[in-house]
């Protein structure tokens, strides 16, 4: 986006509606993850969202779960999904794949995943990430 600080483009990016294929929007939901963009990936949920992660407990609310998604990604130094395949429903997505995280020590951790993608409002209402990723800050 020409003119536009790259720190303030995720304010001015078009989510697409939820109620379309998640081919139109799920390339970009992920692409805003792997670039670690916290604004940018709740653009995604609605504001009474609720987010889990693995074994943590639930976060509720889209303020909350920004604070909490960018605490994680300040937390590791990058991350990259690769999606195998997808499912969807009226109300639901459901995609499975890997993830690759990259450590501040440039170590790698590369783990399978499954994420239930629950929809409402034009948006993603229930985000739960089903991943074991317990090695990731695990001491070595």
């Amino acid at each position: 986006m020409l003119g536009v600080p790259f720190a303030f483009q995720s304010f001015f990016r078009q989510v697409p509606p939820m109620n379309s294929s998640p081919d139109s929007w799920l390339p970009q939901l992920f692409a805003s993850i792997d670039a670690r963009d916290a604004a940018a990936f709740c653009e995604f949920l609605t504001e009474d969202a609720v987010f889990r992660y693995g074994n943590a407990d639930p976060v509720s609310g889209r303020d909350a779960i920004r604070s909490f998604v960018g605490g994680f990604f300040e937390a590791i130094a990058g991350l990259e999904h690769r999606i195998e395949r997808h499912w969807s429903e009226p109300d639901a997505v459901i995609c499975h794949g890997t993830v690759s995280y990259t450590r501040h020590d440039r170590s790698t951790l590369t783990v399978p995943f499954a994420n239930i993608l629950k929809l409402g409002d034009n948006r993603v209402r229930d985000y739960l990430i089903f991943v074991d990723a317990s090695a990731l800050f695990a001491p070595g």
